[in-house]
């Protein structure tokens, strides 16, 4: 039995964030049924599509192990048959621009009024209240509002959007969360609620400390390519055969034993966190000469034998080929398609990937048909 066997779930979001909310509980056995417009969910056509045809790969995951349902929401039975989904569920999950359920005649108080117990997850660009809560939402005008991109690059360079979808995916995971804490709420009161998730606070969630220090010292971190203000050496360094590798000194242990492999362990300059910071530069140059004098699988060897931390720059090839990532199961292939698994390990009531994301409108029958015949919810796939 999974951790959350027996949970229904209705996701009627689209990319990126919302969908990834729901994939996060049906790894853990929820039975998600993924609302689809007759067109099909827009991840069908987004990015990589697989060499023999078939939906994208980006689908594939974001719609695995959901059941696929079409219903035109513009239309009197896509409505109903939403609205009969929903009056049984446990979790409903929308990213919809703020004000477009209440125009589709799905207001959430209304849903509430129909299924007290539900708890209503909506993801938005800004949040469902504030003057920008009606702005279009994507991830890369989070990352530039919160922050994040003014810190991504190097000093003299642009600042830089990261190259993944890396907001969507934070805020899909912030979305599973509170959605668990919301139905843990539910449970022991039995009331359910509305979730106010967005991509601009999920993305600030990870900037740390840096409010704070601009609202009590008045400082701004500047663009620092890869390094971090208050860890030096921290960064990529090549090596003599033109392999890239990553050092981090953010304990005080691990940057003893940096300093001695460089050989100035007993530099006052370099005594504390505070003076590596102020003498940056001078670590950064040293620390850069000691690995373009040694390869890769040198300066890794005596990192190793140092017991500091250390990495060659991986590559996705190189992610895929790894042993540990392979001996521990973490890409999975399903249906023809790799794919990390799931994102945590129960020991107990561990997490499964069932299937890849189904074809368009797959099990729309099956559903209606259930329906049809209880009064209840649709019976679970076997």
């Amino acid at each position: 039995m999974q951790a959350l066997e027996g949970l229904r779930v209705v996701d009627m979001a689209t990319v990126l964030a919302g969908p990834a909310a729901g994939k996060y509980l049906a790894d853990f056995g929820a039975d998600v049924i993924k609302i689809e417009a007759p067109e099909g969910d827009g991840t069908r056509r987004m990015g990589w599509m697989p060499p023999d045809g078939g939906d994208a790969y980006m689908w594939q995951i974001v719609g695995r192990g959901k059941r696929s349902v079409v219903a035109d929401l513009k239309t009197e039975d896509g409505l109903a048959l939403l609205l009969r989904l929903v009056d049984d569920a446990d979790v409903l999950i929308e990213n919809f621009r703020p004000g477009t359920m209440e125009r589709l005649g799905l207001d959430p108080t209304e849903l509430l009024k129909r299924n007290p117990r539900l708890v209503i997850l909506r993801v938005s660009g800004f949040g469902q209240t504030g003057p920008y809560r009606s702005r279009p939402g994507f991830a890369s005008i989070a990352e530039a509002m919160s922050g994040f991109a003014s810190l991504s690059g190097e000093p003299d360079g642009a600042p830089l959007l990261p190259p993944i979808a890396l907001t969507d995916e934070v805020t899909g995971i912030v979305g599973a969360f509170s959605i668990m804490v919301a139905l843990r709420h539910r449970d022991a009161t039995g009331a359910g609620q509305v979730v106010d998730v967005n991509l601009l606070e999920s993305i600030l969630q990870m900037m740390g400390p840096l409010p704070a220090a601009f609202a009590g010292l008045g400082y701004e971190q500047p663009r620092m390519g890869s390094g971090i203000p208050y860890s030096v050496p921290r960064g990529t360094y090549q090596c003599a055969d033109g392999e890239w590798i990553a050092i981090s000194a953010s304990a005080e242990s691990v940057a003893t034993r940096v300093l001695e492999l460089l050989g100035v362990s007993d530099d006052p300059r370099f005594s504390s966190f505070a003076g590596r910071s102020e003498h940056r530069v001078e670590l950064d140059a040293l620390m850069s000469d000691w690995v373009a004098r040694r390869s890769c699988d040198e300066a890794l060897a005596e990192f190793d034998a140092a017991h500091a931390a250390a990495a060659r720059v991986y590559s996705i090839g190189d992610v895929v080929t790894d042993p540990h990532v392979r001996e521990r199961g973490v890409l999975i292939e399903v249906d023809g398609v790799l794919m990390t698994g799931p994102v945590a390990r129960l020991y107990r009531t561990p997490g499964e990937v069932r299937s890849a994301g189904p074809a368009l409108g797959a099990d729309t029958e099956d559903v209606k048909g259930a329906l049809a015949e209880t009064p209840g919810w649709p019976s679970r796939p076997s």
